[in-house]
């Protein structure tokens, strides 16, 4: 380098992978207005807007018993550890009377979806003349999916108390339950998770103690928001 020249700190190799917001785009605008004129919405217990989605957890053991707590020095666990799989983690949440509902399962399959469909009508909702339900646009979110898990008659049945209300394609940030799963993995999930009876015991006493102190969410992003500040989309 020749004397006084400055190193050059432009990196060009790195990158960072993110969703680019759309431009200009009538469907991504006609889909999340459709969704913000959903959250604006009254409470109405008899039609409930329930926000649903998935994540995954890493199943994470410990090869040694980790040290507790002790004076002045953290809790430690050893760098070694071992891989147990990836579980899935459904969330039914509704915003506005602030209960959430976890499910644990080995797989996020379509037939795991329909049939968590199904505990949100008959189980969770029974007495609810509709359930409107926000979901990320994804082929296995279509009520067509309740057609290759349950007979006809019952697949109808469960399609005709929902009404489905989809996110824009890379738009998921408008589905409220990406918030509660954001803040199940920082509250509850931030540590080794061994096993599936360890992931069900843990997500359901923090679902307990949430649901307890009925956390809402109080969403204030509106259509006329939007229009002012994501002209770009228009």
């Amino acid at each position: 380098r020749p004397p006084g020249a400055q190193k050059n700190v432009l990196k060009p190799w790195p990158k960072q992978q993110r969703v680019i917001p759309p431009k200009a785009n009538a469907g991504f605008v006609r889909a999340m207005e459709g969704v913000l004129d959903v959250y604006a919405r009254p409470y109405d217990p008899k039609r409930p807007v329930v926000c649903a989605d998935e994540g995954g957890q890493q199943l994470i053991g410990d090869v040694r018993e980790p040290l507790p707590v002790r004076p002045k020095s953290p809790a430690e666990e050893d760098h070694e550890h071992t891989r147990n799989g990836v579980a899935n983690l459904f969330v039914a949440f509704e915003p506005l009377a602030g209960v959430r509902r976890f499910e644990a399962t080995e797989r996020k399959t379509k037939a795991d979806f329909a049939r968590l469909l199904k505990r949100i009508s008959d189980e969770w909702y029974p007495e609810a003349e509709r359930v409107t339900l926000v979901v990320d646009n994804l082929s296995t979110h279509k009520p067509a999916v309740l057609y290759e898990v349950f007979a006809p008659e019952e697949a109808r049945r469960l399609i005709g108390r929902r009404e489905f209300v989809y996110t824009p394609k890379h738009g998921s940030w408008l589905n409220v339950a990406e918030i509660e799963l954001s803040v199940l993995a920082r509250q509850c999930l931030d540590r080794r998770i061994p096993d599936m009876a360890t992931l069900r015991r843990e997500v359901a006493a923090w679902e307990k103690g949430r649901n307890a102190a009925a956390v809402t969410v109080d969403w204030q992003f509106t259509t006329a928001d939007a229009r002012t500040k994501l002209k770009r989309l228009y």
